[in-house]
Parts: C-alpha cells; structure tokens; sequence
C-alpha cells in the first residue's frame, strides 16, 4: 500500500475501457494508480492521448514489460480478447499477491471447451479459469470478495443479465421463452480505427451485427443455465444505433401462470431492494438510456404485454461504466475490503 491506498496498475489504458477507469480511479480516496500500459502509445503521456486528463498527474504509459509487480496490488486488465489468458498467467508467475479484474471476455466462461468453441482457439490459462470468478457484483458478490482474479462480464450480458436471472431463479418466467433485443453506441466496438465505424457509416441509422452469432450468447447461456438448473438458450440479437455509450436491451419473457407483470415486477423489486447500483422503477414505467449515462447505474422497467402471460422487461446501462469499468471498480473496492460504492457515486450526465 502507498500511503495507506492500493497500488493500481491499468493494462490497456490507452482503449475506451482503460481511460474510464482513469476517470472513476482518478478521484477514488482509496487508490492511486502506479502504471498505465498501451502498446502503440507507450512513451506518451495519458493526456497526449485522451486530453481530458491534462490537469491530472499520471504515470506514463509503457509497455507490460517494463510495469514493476512489486509496486501493484491489484491490476485492471483492459485488453483485447484473445490476449489476456497469457499476460495474467505472466503476471502470476511474477507476482502472485497481486488481484487481478480482466474486462477482456478471456475469463468469462467456466467451460474452456465453450470458450473454445466461441472464441476459436483453446483456452491457454486453464488453472486460472478454476479459480476466476464471473463478476456481476449483484449474484456473485461474496465469491468476489474473495477472488484473486475477477472476469468482468460483458456490457450487453450485464444488461440482459441483471434484469431475467432472479425471474429464472423465482421461477416467475419460462427460461426457453426469453427474446433479447439489444442496443448498443459505438464505443461498444472500442477504440481501434475501422471503417464500419466511421461517422459517415454509423449516423443517421442503425442495423442488427452478430445476428445468431455473438459471442456474448455464451454468457447468457451459461448465467440463464445456471439459474434454471439446466439449459436454456435464448434468442439475442445486438445493434448498433448512432449514440457514444449506452446499452439497450429489450427483453421479452412469457410468465409462469399466474405471475403475470405484478409479479415480475415484485420479484424484480424485491431482489434489489437495498441495491446501490440496480433501481426497479415502478411498474409501467420504461427507462432511458440517457438516465443513466456516466453513471456506474442499471435501470429496469417492468410493462404489461398485451397478452397476460407476456411482459416485456426493459434494462439499460452505460456500457462504459456498468456494462464496464464501473463494474470493475464495483469488483475491486469487494476484493480490496472497500464500501462498495467507493468513487462510484456519480449522477448520470443530464441532459
């Protein structure tokens, strides 16, 4: 500890990701931040990169190779997927007291046959992939709490997640009757230069990406199969609308006889009560994702479908915060014995 805070290291600070946990950290009373890596950025100053920085007093950003361990006590990972399962591995052999939360997709599934089948390639950190732990603070809180290693879900999978877990696990929905349909701003996509993200070829419209295909099916799999007890596999579809940040996420359920939308909201209500970070807002009323932008919140609004056993159930978060960093920082102010609101607190920009 340096002077009493928790030494924080951030490996692909230069990404959306890594800059938003400069900004949560940079005013957490509970942590200072020793060393920022990039790859193609390494040697410039933070704020050459991301110019809101310029009055903050920031590590340099280097390589992973020149990061002393010995000075961290825990580390973000904020790099590509693909990537991670062998940096945290090296990590561990070099410093095994330090914690570890991954924003990659490298730790979130439990089964490294299903990672492989995803993501294409076998898992490469195997004995790490026992010990880590799927970070939705909400279901997982205490095992967080004691986890060396963190996989932070993915923005969409927090939304959707949140929202139709405890109705599975109340047995208020049927789990093969769930339609995900979510939307998603850019920087979702992160930060790297390609065309389908141009301006001209973003705005002024939307469109479905991933349609059948997306990796984040994976994770909803695995939460909505646990929660039943068995498998269940919903349909999910992702798009991509024309704002900064922000997840979206419509979700259609059929209820269990005589549940119905008072007893989804009821389930729902109960559950987070006493949440910091989840509001249920009463009955009929439909969020929007400009109330929680900036915000590390998830709001979810509970409507009657025409029909009586159907009920749409609506969630959106920043995907930035929540669906990201702010998650992350959730997850460590647990693994560090923090309150768990610590530098999380901020109200969302309006308008």
């Amino acid at each position: 500890m340096s002077e009493g805070k928790a030494r924080i290291a951030i490996l692909g600070a230069s990404g959306y990701t890594g800059s938003e946990l400069v900004r949560l950290l940079a005013r957490h009373p509970r942590v200072v931040i020793v060393a920022l890596t990039a790859d193609r950025k390494a040697g410039q100053a933070m704020a050459e990169v991301f110019p809101q920085f310029a009055t903050l007093v920031l590590p340099k950003l280097v390589t992973i190779d020149e990061v002393d361990w010995s000075g961290v006590d825990l580390a973000f990972c904020a790099l590509p997927h693909g990537t991670t399962q062998q940096v945290i591995k090296r990590v561990f052999e070099t410093a095994p007291h330090i914690r570890m939360v991954d924003l990659s997709a490298d730790f979130r599934l439990r089964d490294p046959g299903v990672y492989e089948q995803w993501y294409g390639h076998p898992h490469q950190a195997l004995e790490l992939q026992q010990e880590a732990v799927y970070g939705v603070v909400e279901l997982y809180r205490s095992d967080i709490r004691k986890a060396r290693l963190v996989a932070n879900p993915g923005c969409y999978t927090t939304t959707a997640i949140l929202p139709v877990v405890p109705l599975i696990e109340a047995g208020a929905i049927e789990p093969d009757q769930i339609v995900v349909d979510a939307k998603s701003g850019v920087t979702g996509a992160g930060r790297s230069a390609k065309e389908s993200l141009l301006y001209a070829e973003v705005t002024d419209g939307m469109h479905a990406y991933g349609v059948g295909s997306h990796r984040h099916m994976a994770e909803l799999d695995q939460e909505y199969s646990k929660a039943a007890g068995r498998t269940v596999v919903p349909s999910f579809t992702p798009h991509l609308i024309p704002m900064s940040r922000g997840i979206y996420a419509t979700i259609y359920v059929k209820t269990a006889a005589g549940v119905g939308a008072d007893g989804v909201h009821r389930v729902l209500a109960d559950f987070y009560r006493g949440e910091p970070f989840v509001h249920v807002l009463p009955l009929g009323q439909v969020p929007q994702s400009r109330f929680v932008k900036g915000s590390n919140m998830c709001f979810i609004g509970v409507i009657k479908d025409r029909a009586a056993d159907r009920v749409i159930v609506i969630s959106t978060t920043d995907n930035l915060v929540k669906g990201a960093s702010g998650q992350a920082v959730q997850s460590m102010n647990l693994v560090l014995g923090f309150p768990e609101t610590t530098g999380l607190e901020q109200i969302a920009l309006f308008p």
